[in-house]
């Protein structure tokens, strides 16, 4: 056999892994209780993490439920990661949620899915946890992923210097955080509203407009608002058919509780991950620099502006076809741990 072809033909079947970066340090805040697209996004993570893209730092969680810190816990579980930091805001903002009675559920006396954190009072204070990454980091080595509420993210900009570290928040994100990829806002109408308000903004304005306010101004922010996830929707027939390696899986459950079997959930919290792991794989567009500035009703408004460190992404339809697919695949794939 000609040896340069079989060079090349070995070449090609090195897993594409081998010629990646290195891992991306990721920090995931999530408001996990309400939507279901929190759980896909963070099974969509540990997969990342199983193949080698990224590493997961922490998981700090900006709603108030006592489950919804034993719920983080148990997907960690879940995907062999049992023993990643968890923090949980100490501040009062309370969320229902249909699928995180999954934490209770047991099979033979033992809890369907295990985890031990019990309470989500139990976990450490979520700034505290973000502290402690930040502070024990390299310079310009962290991706944090926001999506939810920007409680924990204003409130670590805010934070004092500590016992952690003597930098105060603001220093610790501007030196330690290389990339905020939040999804939030919506820059551009959403079905003929062009003033549309979106959840994640809408319920807590005050702390998002800190967070525009004083994040800083060396460090880039990638928004994906609400029209990214519209677009991108996580398919029922994954649901149906891509789980069943396992009898109970965690997000499959979680799906089915929240959506039912016949709704394709938009991914809007997925894309924020998506974006922040694979930055330069083409799934997304991004819009020129600018500023976001955030109104006392929650509207969001994006004005560009050649110095700003704010872009949104963008997706045209052959994007968004990628996107869906190349999220089901990372969502469904089984955890790199035996089960």
């Amino acid at each position: 056999m000609n040896t340069r072809i079989f060079t090349f033909c070995l070449v090609l079947s090195l897993p594409i892994i081998g010629w990646a970066d290195v891992p991306t340090k990721v920090v995931f805040d999530t408001d996990i209780a309400g939507d279901v697209d929190d759980v896909l996004a963070l099974a969509m993570l540990h997969t990342l993490a199983d193949r080698a893209e990224c590493h997961i730092e922490a998981v700090t969680v900006s709603k108030t439920h006592p489950q919804n810190g034993p719920m983080v816990d148990a997907i960690n579980t879940f995907y062999g990661r049992p023993d990643l930091p968890i923090g949980v805001t100490k501040g009062n903002y309370p969320r229902e949620s249909k699928y995180t009675v999954l934490v209770e559920k047991t099979n033979d006396n033992a809890f369907r899915y295990p985890h031990d954190l019990l309470e989500s009072s139990d976990a450490p204070d979520a700034v505290a946890v973000l502290r402690q990454v930040l502070a024990d980091a390299e310079p310009n080595s962290i991706s944090i992923v926001s999506v939810g509420l920007a409680v924990n993210i204003a409130d670590l900009l805010e934070s004092p210097a500590d016992g952690i570290s003597p930098l105060p928040g603001i220093d610790l994100v501007r030196q330690k955080v290389k990339l905020l990829s939040i999804m939030a806002g919506a820059f551009t109408p959403v079905n003929g509203d062009a003033h549309f308000l979106e959840a994640n903004v809408r319920n807590h304005i005050g702390s998002m407009q800190r967070f525009v306010q004083r994040w800083p101004a060396e460090v880039p922010v990638i928004w994906s608002d609400f029209n990214i996830g519209i677009r991108a929707r996580y398919p029922r027939g994954s649901i149906a058919r891509d789980f069943g390696y396992t009898p109970h899986h965690i997000v499959r459950e979680s799906y089915l509780l929240h959506s039912g079997p016949e709704h394709d959930r938009p991914s809007w919290d997925l894309t924020s991950v998506l974006y922040a792991v694979r930055p330069s794989d083409g799934y997304f567009g991004l819009s020129a620099t600018g500023s976001v500035s955030v109104a006392d009703d929650g509207f969001t408004t994006f004005t560009k502006d050649e110095s700003g460190n704010h872009r949104y992404l963008k997706m045209n339809d052959i994007q968004a076809a990628r996107v869906v697919e190349v999220q089901r695949t990372l969502v469904s794939q089984p955890p790199a741990v035996a089960r």
